[in-house]
């Protein structure tokens, strides 16, 4: 998938407990990067992407490692790139990242590096990753429990994963220096504490600021529209839409669910573009589904907020979680997100 300019992002609400808050700060690099920002003339949506392909190089990944990543919930993040990052050094930051863990659990009490842990943290490379040659290598960071049981495998349950990724960034590349390294898309599963503490760590380590990826309305139409229009060798889910109606004293959602069959037959006939996906597309499609659900229950869909779009292919939340169910367009659906979070970024 090429990489274009996003749209405006929805910004997500925060509150006093959530990890977000602990990423505060412009660093310096964000500090030139907006000034970039200032310097280019705003860029309107694009008009047209690309339907996710499979990337060849996802031949270069570990399946065992694909279907890790697969099924789960992830939180989306925007990340600044990182300075002084090494990939020559994930053991050390392994080590360290383990002591300021445990050091931050136990209310800043000072502990020293290397020191046995009853967690363990492992940076670990997701080898192929990527768009383009070009891209980052993407890495994995999980914090493992250590069993009491003594054994030469103490290794436990993964209490958290995050993994740090860039497909096709090479707007964000081209404006750094080769200091940085530029993984824009930080996804987190676990405890929020977690992503807080290690969020700070990679702060303070690498100068970089964390940001929550929220995805407005406008850009869960487009992945419906690209996640449908993708070829499926068997379905796995259903094709749902979830609509908020703002309302007092709370809100109420619709539920929209189609056949995954119905949902491709609708979108082959709007779709006139081989290869692509146009924003008329996007808006006739979606029309389409307004149209037919107002015709059986007399109710203007248009007049609400889409929220939730869940495919085959993934499933993605307006306040910014995801899931990827299929590992042919896994790429197709990190480069979207990739674009979303650089977007954020710039």
């Amino acid at each position: 998938m090429d990489s274009y300019d996003a749209p405006q992002l929805t910004p997500r609400q925060s509150a006093s407990s959530r990890p977000e808050n602990y990423f505060i700060g412009a660093t310096p690099l964000q500090k030139r990067l907006e000034s970039v920002r200032k310097q280019t003339p705003f860029v309107l949506t694009p008009p047209r992407r690309k339907i996710p392909q499979c990337s060849q190089l996802q031949e270069d990944v570990d399946p065992q490692k694909v279907a890790f990543l697969l099924h789960k919930q992830w939180t989306l993040y925007s990340l600044t790139p990182l300075y002084k990052f090494s990939y020559t050094h994930l053991k050390e930051y392994s080590r360290l990242l383990s002591a300021f863990i445990v050091s931050e659990k136990q209310k800043g009490l000072a502990v020293e590096v290397g020191e046995d842990f009853n967690i363990k943290v492992i940076f670990s490379p997701l080898l192929g990753m990527k768009g383009t040659q070009k891209d980052s290598e993407a890495f994995l960071v999980q914090i493992l429990s250590k069993s009491q049981l003594p054994s030469e495998n103490r290794e436990g349950k993964v209490l958290w994963t995050g993994w740090f990724c860039c497909i096709f960034g090479d707007s964000l590349l081209e404006t750094v220096s080769e200091d940085f390294t530029c993984l824009p898309l930080f996804l987190a599963n676990g405890a929020e504490s977690n992503t807080a503490i290690i969020g700070t760590w990679f702060q303070k380590t690498f100068d970089c600021y964390f940001s929550p990826l929220a995805i407005n309305a406008f850009n869960l139409s487009w992945m419906a529209a690209m996640w449908t229009a993708c070829k499926m060798d068997h379905y796995m889910a259903t094709t749902e839409f979830l609509w908020s109606v703002p309302c007092s004293p709370q809100s109420l959602d619709i539920s929209y669910a189609i056949h995954p069959e119905d949902a491709k037959a609708l979108w082959d006939s709007v779709h006139k573009t081989p290869g692509e996906v146009t924003q008329e597309e996007v808006d006739l499609f979606m029309d389409c589904l307004y149209s037919h659900f107002h015709r059986h229950f007399k109710i203007h869909l248009s007049a609400t907020r889409l929220v939730r779009v869940s495919t085959s292919v993934a499933s993605a939340h307006t306040d910014g979680r995801i899931k990827i169910l299929c590992p042919k367009y896994l790429i197709g659906v990190l480069a979207y997100l990739t674009e979303l979070a650089i977007f954020q970024i710039e």
